[in-house]
């Protein structure tokens, strides 16, 4: 016994050295358990420094007071809708790269990869003009106050103006991790984040030489960050992955694989349209509350991504499996692979909700002192305690679908879920009944957690082995 455990861990710390380093091993053959850890390792890595990002840089510009919190939390409404698209952009190529990879069709992924790269960019056009010309607009139109509409607006024009870099970084993080390539992205996202997070403190409060920018500072740090970050993917994509290969025939404009990329995204494009606009209603709702209330939310939803990061990595890792596996014609091996990581999941989740339950007060007070803000956002922290174990399994089911290729059916049901029931009920607790914020927390409660069985309970039926990719 004593030698097979010692002969496990120098073979578990290889793994780990190939999980960071990047591997040629091939997904639909190596042991589950093994593919599985050198996924989502790099994956898990690459998500938790982003959420990092996002909280190091709620923490900053917190230091501006409630109305520079709320300023970010309304552009944010505008940037969901924008990752929406990339997300859905994403979901496609994830799953078209990862059918081609599994079919042994290498050309073919390629080709989809620069068609995606091409895509992203012709979408982030019309976005940048109305975030260059109308930021202010659109922060009025979403109930700011005086404040963000004469200074913050800045930060507003910065980022939606510069969405071309969070396209490009969304979709050539799905290509490597299509191909299997998930070492490469963590990397990318690793350097693009490490330079957001080194130049918010200097941007926003100045140093040296450097004056102090405000909220726009904050701005300008992630397009720097993100820009680099989109930088040193082309140049991976130029150099070559350890599962994808470029060639100079592939660089080109394919008509056809782009309008299937583009048809095959609509259903990832819609659930996440549908879950960002919901989600647009609830801050709607709170603006109209108060201030308080939305910076509060805003920190709270900070805090979610950070946790719920390494859970979407170990997911990614799902749909990786998920899209190969069922290339290679290995169906029920793709639906193994979505079961154990679901319980991976479930337990951390479970573990993250514990820490919201007992925590929460604390866990805001982190980001402001402000004694209204924290009570906001600590309530609804611990109402999400009750269901975050949920989330763990609703995000595995997700992207087992989106791998397979099937968007459509998490789209159709975040319709119902998110649109009929979550925002009618937030709003009918909230102002009707009189519950305030506290009535839109619960109503998120009821219907996440509802989505999250049903979808599920959905995936568990396995029609999605059937979808064409």
């Amino acid at each position: 016994m004593a030698d097979v455990e010692g002969a496990a861990s120098p073979a578990r710390w290889a793994d780990l050295r190939a999980a960071l380093r990047g591997t040629t091993a091939d997904y639909t053959r190596i042991p589950l358990k093994r593919a599985v850890f050198l996924l989502a390792i790099p994956m898990m890595l690459e998500l938790v420094l982003e959420s990092t990002f996002a909280v190091v840089d709620i923490f900053f510009v917190a230091r501006l007071g409630a109305s520079a919190v709320a300023t970010v939390g309304l552009t944010e409404t505008y940037l969901f809708l924008l990752y929406s698209v990339a997300m859905g952009l994403a979901m496609a190529v994830t799953a078209i790269v990862a059918r081609r990879v599994g079919e042994q069709r290498g050309e073919e992924a390629a080709l989809s990869a620069v068609q995606a790269v091409l895509l992203a960019a012709l979408v982030s056009l019309p976005v940048a003009a109305a975030g260059i010309f109308w930021a202010q607009d659109l922060l009025r139109l979403m109930g700011a106050d005086t404040w963000a509409i004469e200074h913050g607006f800045r930060y507003t024009q910065w980022m939606l103006g510069g969405n071309v870099v969070i396209l490009l970084l969304f979709v050539i993080n799905a290509v490597f991790r299509g191909a299997g390539d998930a070492a490469a992205a963590m990397r990318v996202l690793w350097v693009a984040n490490a330079l957001n997070i080194v130049l918010d403190p200097i941007l926003i409060f100045g140093f040296g030489p450097i004056p102090a920018m405000g909220i726009e500072g904050a701005a300008i740090a992630t397009n720097i960050g993100r820009g680099a970050g989109v930088l040193m993917q082309l140049w991976i994509l130029a150099r070559g992955s350890e599962h994808l290969r470029i060639a100079r025939a592939s660089l080109r404009w394919h008509g056809a694989t782009m309008l299937h990329i583009a048809r095959t995204s609509l259903g990832g494009v819609g659930q996440m349209l549908v879950a960002m606009t919901a989600w647009i209603f609830l801050m709607r709702i709170l603006a109209s509350l108060s201030t308080e209330a939305v910076a509060g939310a805003t920190i709270a939803m900070r805090v979610m991504m950070f946790t719920l990061m390494p859970a979407w990595g170990m997911s990614n890792a799902a749909a990786t499996l998920v899209g190969q596996n069922l290339g290679a014609g290995q169906s029920a091996r793709a639906e193994a692979a979505v079961w154990r990581i679901g319980w991976m999941n479930m337990v951390f989740t479970v573990g993250v909700s514990v820490l919201f339950f007992f925590w929460h007060d604390a866990i805001v007070g982190l980001f402001t002192d402000d004694a209204e803000v924290i009570a906001i956002g600590g309530e609804w922290l611990s109402i999400l305690a009750y269901s975050y174990f949920v989330y763990g399994w609703w995000m595995v089911a997700v992207q087992a679908f989106n791998g397979a290729g099937d968007t459509m059916t998490p789209t159709w049901i975040n319709l119902v879920f998110f649109w009929l029931i979550q925002i009618p009920l937030a709003w009918v607790l909230a102002l009707p009944l009189g519950w305030a914020h506290t009535g839109v927390f619960w109503g998120v409660f009821v219907s996440e957690t509802a989505v999250g069985l049903f979808t599920l309970w959905l995936f568990s039926r396995g029609r999605w082995k059937l979808v064409k990719a």
